[in-house]
């Protein structure tokens, strides 16, 4: 499998599995037949509430020698109410129980928002960034690194503002961004701005929300992406992915079915020509569907505008 590869020549795979709303009975069995289909790429999350499930499925891959620990890259994230500094190790340490491993290969800053409770439903739950600075929770991230922890450190939903802040107060730049990224919201500016600071991006929902694929928004349905499948003689799903994979980012399709598993995973039998690239480029339509409306409350510190510094 393809790989991007880290400054220290450690390398994460293009090609993942992503678990957010994998619902705890079926997750267990999707590591599975993702590991077997050949992937090795798995992306979690303390709040997806699946972890525990996973690392079930991770140590009976281990047991029965389907893969070892080592060819795998996992990935968690550390939730909006572990910003203090105080409480970034002990977040990295439950999800490390849970998925029974020793150390993460990457560990993630999962939205630049800190909040008191792990739902924020008014004001008094949250914390504004003065109040708790992301330069502060950063710094305890280095320290779950230096400890081996995690091998790699990144954020989450980050803004090119907010990588600034991070790279100019920081001994450790972030290493991964992970954004939405799908050719109708093509993020150019911002990757072309992690790429400059040597950071990684993976894309999330790189197939659009489940919202957008199951109405007639789907990108699956673009007579552009259905043409370049018919061409390649794949599907419009994979054509998508390795849209992605071809503008060097990591793509983490999420999914419980077997077959779209195996889907997914034949995309990187796909190789786009130019033209084809050309083509998607013209569909980017600056549509964001992760929005993190969640997070703005009447009269709290959050807004769409200086979440995302738009």
């Amino acid at each position: 499998m393809n790989t991007l590869n880290f400054l220290n020549g450690d390398s994460m795979p293009v090609l993942g599995l992503g678990t957010w709303l994998s619902k705890p009975t079926e997750v267990y069995e999707a590591v599975v037949e993702a590991v077997k289909t050949g992937y090795r790429h798995i992306d979690c999350a303390y709040i997806y509430k699946n972890e525990k499930e996973i690392g079930k499925a991770l140590k009976y891959l281990f047991a029965e020698n389907i893969v070892k620990r080592e060819e795998m890259f996992i990935t968690s994230k550390l939730w909006n109410n572990f910003h203090s500094p105080e409480q970034v190790e002990p977040a990295i340490r439950q999800s490390l129980k849970d998925l029974q491993l020793d150390y993460l290969d990457l560990y993630l800053i999962h939205w630049p928002l800190a909040f008191k409770k792990e739902h924020a439903q008014t004001s008094d739950d949250q914390y504004s960034l003065d109040e708790m600075p992301l330069s502060a929770t950063w710094k305890a991230m280095e320290g779950i690194k230096e400890m081996g922890l995690a091998k790699h450190i990144g954020v989450s939903n980050f803004s090119i503002p907010k990588l600034t802040a991070i790279i100019e107060n920081s001994a450790v730049k972030p290493e991964v961004n992970q954004v939405e990224v799908h050719p109708y919201f093509q993020q150019i500016k911002l990757i072309a701005f992690c790429k400059e600071n040597n950071i990684l991006v993976t894309a999330y929902s790189p197939l659009g929300s489940r919202h957008m694929m199951q109405s007639e928004e789907s990108i699956t349905k673009n007579p552009v992406v259905q043409k370049i499948a018919e061409k390649h003689n794949c599907t419009e799903a994979q054509v998508i992915l390795s849209w992605g994979m071809e503008r060097n980012t990591a793509v983490i399709p999420k999914s419980v079915n077997t077959e779209r598993i195996r889907e997914n995973f034949g995309s990187l039998q796909v190789k786009l020509d130019e033209s084809d690239m050309s083509e998607l480029a013209k569909l980017n339509r600056n549509l964001r569907n992760a929005k993190g409306l969640y997070a703005v409350v009447p009269h709290g510190p959050y807004t769409y505008k200086n979440l995302w510094d738009e």
